[in-house]
């Protein structure tokens, strides 16, 4: 999502609308036209199944600060996913919206530091990590969660904070001045057709962006899917994610902070 913000913002997108604008889940989109959701990419606290049960999963964000938890984190180095960047700018800017500044920020994440026994160099060193109970806990997103325990028989589970979630937007735009500008326009509508994302919703557990795909065409799972979503300034964080990361590698990573350090 952040990307496409950027991508309109250089000027290096091409505004269309779909035959299916009407449909976009509201939030979803460019203001201007100049890209769409696709997907929504809950993000959510992963746990290995055979170690911890439900009840004693972490349930919220600030759960993951507890001592009990010490050790037990393992999480994709931030520098090179997507996913990692939005979690932590997410939470950078929570804190700076309860008004201690992005200090008060990199400071959570400096008590999340002090509980990470490892930062894994990729995803499937990731799933080997939790999977092995080398870590139990880790934070990644829903769908990738359910393509590892349905396709990969990983014993994963998770919870969907409870305080709520950066909802990232996956999205499809046009590059401006496309030499096959018509067949890019009939490959966007082919892949963003209700049949097209029916399959994908099925097959690889994305979340359609659109409000016209009824929910008994769903996998199960989805049906009954309830996503509360954190208020997230994506805008803010398209400029400034390159800077907290920064910051974070320089001032966190290794550097962790104690509650009693407070």
């Amino acid at each position: 999502m952040t990307v496409f913000t950027r991508a309109e913002r250089e000027g290096l997108l091409e505004r269309y609308l779909p035959s299916w604008d009407s449909t976009s889940v509201p939030g979803c989109r460019s203001p201007g036209g100049f890209w769409y959701g696709t997907f929504l990419t809950p993000e959510v606290i992963m746990y290995n199944s055979n170690r911890i049960t439900p009840a004693q999963a972490p349930k919220d964000w600030d759960d993951l600060l507890d001592p009990a938890w010490r050790g037990k984190i393992v999480i994709r180095s931030p520098l090179a996913s997507g996913t990692m960047r939005i979690i932590f700018s997410s939470i950078i800017m929570r804190e700076m919206q309860k008004g201690g500044g992005s200090g008060a920020g990199f400071d959570w994440l400096r008590r999340l530091d002090a509980n990470t026994g490892a930062y894994a160099s990729d995803p499937t060193q990731l799933y080997i990590a939790i999977a092995r109970e080398e870590g139990l806990v880790t934070l990644w997103d829903l769908p990738d969660v359910m393509l590892q325990v349905e396709s990969h028989h990983y014993p994963f589970a998770y919870v969907l904070p409870a305080s709520g979630t950066p909802l990232i937007t996956d999205g499809i735009a046009l590059i401006r001045a496309a030499k096959h500008a018509d067949e890019a326009k009939r490959f966007y509508e082919f892949v963003t057709s209700r049949a097209s994302m029916t399959r994908q919703a099925r097959e690889f557990f994305r979340i359609p962006a659109r409000s016209d795909i009824p929910r008994s065409d769903l996998p199960p799972w989805m049906q009954t899917l309830e996503i509360r979503a954190l208020p997230v300034d994506f805008d803010t964080i398209a400029v400034r994610e390159k800077e907290w990361m920064k910051t974070w590698d320089e001032t966190v990573r290794g550097r962790g902070l104690s509650p009693s350090a407070d």
